[in-house]
């Protein structure tokens, strides 16, 4: 919980305007407690709001127009027009108009975010296909953030209560998971792993799980050679860094003796590897986190729900959750800045390496 003037501002960009989006928004912010927990700023328009109110059984849910996040209100759902109000809405139908509204949601949020405006941005589904433009040519909401930042990479991460996954691969095609796999890429994903597991979710001496990429892990070759001549040596080198990282696990085993209790973190190497099982277990509660941006970013861990949009069936769980998680981040990050100025802590630490 946070004080009023201590609260953080939360971009929220709409997704996808045919799918469960903005019901999971109304959803959310139709109950007003968690205007305890953030200033949230909906980038949208009016007449798509209303439209899609109209499906959904909330009675408290207003929104404040404003036109910068300067002007929001702490007590109230903020609203800034950046979308076309022309656009059309089609339950259910990938279309141009729903991925477009999308892009105009997601593209003034990020601006506001680069420009330092927002302390966090969460993002509501987007049909990837349906985004595919000149503006946007990459395979999902990750790779354009990271590229907005103008980082070389981040890490896709899936938290949950039960346990965190990450990857080293993220929106790959099947087919091409292996000669993306490097020892400096599992080694850059790891480093930001640790230092999230620390300033973001506040462990102290963060312990991952690195999985293997083939069948067993490899069988000492036999099954595959990424094992030992990739992932292995990417571990060692990681270790020797301070990095407290073990492996590579067979994901089956790992995932079905429940192993990762024993664990902070799970690296995973490619998409499904991680995400089936993590859905499996998480799916109306997990959020997908962005690691190593200098801004919080979370999502809900489902898709656009075409199939159910428009209706009023959709659950919010995943998309409060994804609020929260936001606002968790911020408050361990916040703590973690008043640390490390802290004098006396300073000592101590240059005391104790000496």
């Amino acid at each position: 919980m946070f004080s009023e003037k201590d609260k953080p501002v939360l971009g929220i960009s709409i997704g996808d305007t045919n799918g469960i989006g903005l019901e999971v928004i109304i959803k959310t912010f139709g109950d007003p407690r968690m205007l305890q927990y953030c200033t949230p700023i909906i980038y949208g328009n009016v007449p798509l709001m209303t439209f899609h109110r109209k499906t959904v059984d909330v009675k408290n849910f207003n929104t404040n127009p404003i036109s910068n996040p300067g002007e929001a209100h702490p007590r109230r759902v903020n609203m800034i027009n950046c979308v076309d109000d022309q656009l059309k809405v089609n339950f259910g139908v990938r279309s141009y108009d729903g991925g477009r509204a999308a892009f105009q949601s997601l593209q003034a949020m990020i601006k506001d975010a680069v420009d330092g405006k927002l302390d966090a941005m969460v993002t509501a589904p987007i049909d990837k296909f349906a985004m595919q433009s000149q503006d946007f040519k990459v395979p999902g909401h990750t790779e354009y953030i990271t590229e907005a930042f103008k980082l070389k990479t981040t890490l896709m991460l899936m938290a949950s209560e039960l346990f965190k996954v990450g990857l080293v691969t993220a929106h790959v095609p099947l087919s091409q998971v292996s000669v993306n796999i490097t020892i400096e890429k599992i080694i850059a994903k790891l480093k930001i792993f640790d230092m999230s597991l620390m300033n973001d979710f506040g462990v102290v001496r963060p312990k991952i799980a690195v999985l293997g990429l083939n069948p067993h892990a490899g069988e000492e070759g036999l099954l595959g050679s990424e094992e030992k001549d990739i992932i292995i040596p990417a571990i060692e080198k990681a270790k020797a860094e301070g990095i407290i990282a073990e492996g590579p696990f067979p994901a089956d085993g790992f995932f079905g003796s429940r192993m990762y209790n024993s664990f902070d973190g799970i690296l995973a190497m490619y998409h499904d590897q991680g995400l089936a099982p993590f859905k499996i277990m998480n799916f109306e509660s997990g959020v997908n986190y962005t690691a190593g941006l200098p801004v919080v970013r979370t999502s809900p861990d489902h898709g656009t729900g075409y199939s159910i949009a428009g209706r009023n069936l959709a659950n919010e769980n995943s998309f409060r959750e994804a609020v929260l998680l936001a606002s968790d981040v911020i408050k361990s990050r916040r703590r973690e800045v008043e640390i490390h100025a802290n004098p006396l802590r300073n000592r101590m630490v240059k005391e104790r390496e000496v």
